[in-house]
């Protein structure tokens, strides 16, 4: 288990760099607009030779680009936690939230721990929110190539919630113990609702599922997505999906600083 964690770990840390965003979505809102493309002019190619021209960007422009990286060396370990939950009208809750950690020892070795927790609480009397009568649906297949956040509400006073964030830290990351619970399910008495998380070799994949729609999140680093899934068919409904990527990174030594400026200077003139 330790292993394919290992692997699973690696992979996704190299599919997420370039995710930097926050994204969030509830019943009513608009899908927030993209920040205004640059551009730049581009000399003739009739033209021998041309002046090379430079153009100045403020600080504000620069903060709402995408595509930022760090090398993979500066990256000394990572915690991931996801988290689903679902509270409906009638006072059921499910919850189902994990944790992969992964951090270098002193001989240089990755090592990992996950740990994870499902729960269903409530007694259930009363209306659960749920309306037979509405159908959302489709959201299954879509496909996108890095992270996608979808929410599809039927009902009316419901609350959905996607985000996901990466944030960057340069001293120790909490440690997680020895515990290796790579999966965990509940349920209710009568299985109307379940909470379900599972790590593998393959990906993450938290579930949650009610009268009254599911909740889903997806990690698969082999194909490079990340998938957010809020259907909520029902009144008065509670739903959030949660992701959080915090990196370790440590100081670069002024030697490997210059290195890495020789590098790319060198590939540079290619």
């Amino acid at each position: 288990m330790k292993q394919h964690l290992t692997q699973l770990g690696l992979a996704f840390c190299a599919v997420t760099f370039g995710a930097t965003g926050s994204a969030h979505a509830s019943q009513g809102a608009g899908s927030p607009s993209a920040p205004e493309s640059l551009t730049s002019s581009a000399t003739s190619h009739d033209m021998e030779s041309a002046a090379v021209k430079v153009q100045t960007v403020d600080d504000d422009v620069l903060a709402t680009q995408t595509g930022k990286y760090a090398g993979a060396t500066m990256i000394s370990g990572f915690v991931l936690n996801v988290i689903s939950q679902w509270q409906l009208p009638n006072g059921v809750s499910a919850l189902a939230q994990g944790t992969l950690s992964a951090a270098t020892n002193a001989a240089g070795q990755l090592i990992s721990s996950v740990s994870t927790q499902a729960s269903v609480t409530g007694k259930g009397h009363g209306d659960s929110g749920a309306n037979p009568n509405a159908q959302t649906r489709g959201g299954q297949s879509i496909a996108v190539n890095g992270v996608s956040q979808v929410t599809q509400v039927a009902g009316d006073s419901n609350s959905g919630m996607n985000s996901a964030t990466i944030d960057f830290n340069s001293g120790a990351l909490a440690s997680l113990g020895s515990a290796n619970t790579p999966s965990a399910l509940a349920s209710n008495a009568n299985g109307s609702v379940t909470a379900g998380i599972a790590f593998g070799s393959t990906g993450v994949k938290v579930s949650l599922q009610t009268p009254a729609g599911l909740a889903t999140q997806t990690i698969t680093p082999g194909n490079g997505q990340i998938a957010q899934l809020l259907q909520i068919a029902g009144n008065n409904q509670q739903v959030a999906n949660a992701l959080q990527l915090n990196l370790q990174t440590h100081q670069m030594s002024a030697s490997m600083l210059r290195q890495i400026g020789v590098l790319q200077a060198l590939q540079n003139r290619r």
